[in-house]
């Protein structure tokens, strides 16, 4: 499932053919989404100027004079810049068509994405309004992360993948920030000292950081803008290494489920 560094890369890969561009069409092929798209969106977007090309979360929001597209890529979608006259694959289930002879394609083979819009400010979209703050921004604080796990029973994993309470982290990079900070996953919330969050914060926006420095992880769907995978799986110290051993003290990786998703730690590091 693209996470907050794929989504990342694949904004800045889209801004560059985005920005100043006018929408000359909206061409839905499938409308049957996560959510259906909107039958009027077509109509709303016809000849308006792309204003910005912004994120929240795994959300991308592209800012229109009309207003804001909401787009999710959902477990398997990618956006991609392309020239209007290549032909469509099977999944290909959306075409923003731009006045530049591009457009900007979307195939999601699940289709668990969604594109939405909202004619007002996005953050108070009903997707939007109770996202917590970002893992990248200034306003990201240790303190904070710690004040609001005391008395917590949750995982310590369940807890900084919750969007109520860190913006985007998934899966793949809540087992990976846990295992450079020295954390068992299934670890109380509660129970991580002060000095030990902090560590797990450091490790979160390293970990997010990293991964959009070499376009994010490609394990099976994902690729960006420009149809190249992410290298960030040659770096993954745990996630889908279940039984091999760990890259620092060649213990066993293992795996259990946790709130309906794999977990992967090592049991030899992580205490």
């Amino acid at each position: 499932m693209p996470e907050l560094p794929e989504v990342e890369t694949t904004r800045r890969g889209i801004e560059p053919w985005l920005v100043g561009r006018r929408i000359e069409r909206l061409l839905v092929r499938e409308w049957r989404l996560r959510w259906r798209v909107p039958r009027n969106l077509p109509a709303k977007l016809r000849g308006v100027e792309i204003r910005a090309v912004g994120r929240r979360a795994k959300y991308l929001l592209i800012t229109t004079d009309a207003g804001t597209l909401i787009w999710h890529l959902g477990m398997s979608g990618s956006l991609r810049v392309m020239d209007t006259t290549s032909p469509p694959l099977v999944h290909d289930h959306v075409d923003l068509v731009l006045d530049s002879g591009r457009c900007l394609r979307f195939n999601d083979p699940r289709r668990f994405g969604s594109l939405l819009f909202t004619a007002g400010p996005p953050e108070k979209h009903a997707l939007l309004s109770r996202l917590a703050v970002e893992p990248l921004s200034e306003d990201f604080r240790a303190d904070d992360l710690w004040r609001r796990a005391r008395g917590r029973r949750a995982s310590i994993k369940a807890f900084i993948m919750d969007s109520r309470i860190v913006a985007g982290v998934g899966n793949i990079y809540a087992s990976e920030a846990l295992f450079r900070s020295g954390i068992r996953p299934g670890l109380a919330a509660g129970r991580v000292s002060r000095i030990r969050m902090a560590a797990l914060a450091r490790a979160i926006q390293d970990v997010l950081s990293e991964a959009i420095g070499v376009g994010g992880t490609t394990l099976r769907d994902y690729v960006d803008a420009s149809g190249m995978p992410g290298y960030f799986g040659q770096k993954l110290f745990v996630y889908e290494r279940a039984g091999k051993p760990c890259r620092r003290c060649k213990t066993p990786i293992r795996q259990f489920t946790q709130g309906q998703r794999s977990t992967y730690w090592c049991p030899r590091c992580q205490s």
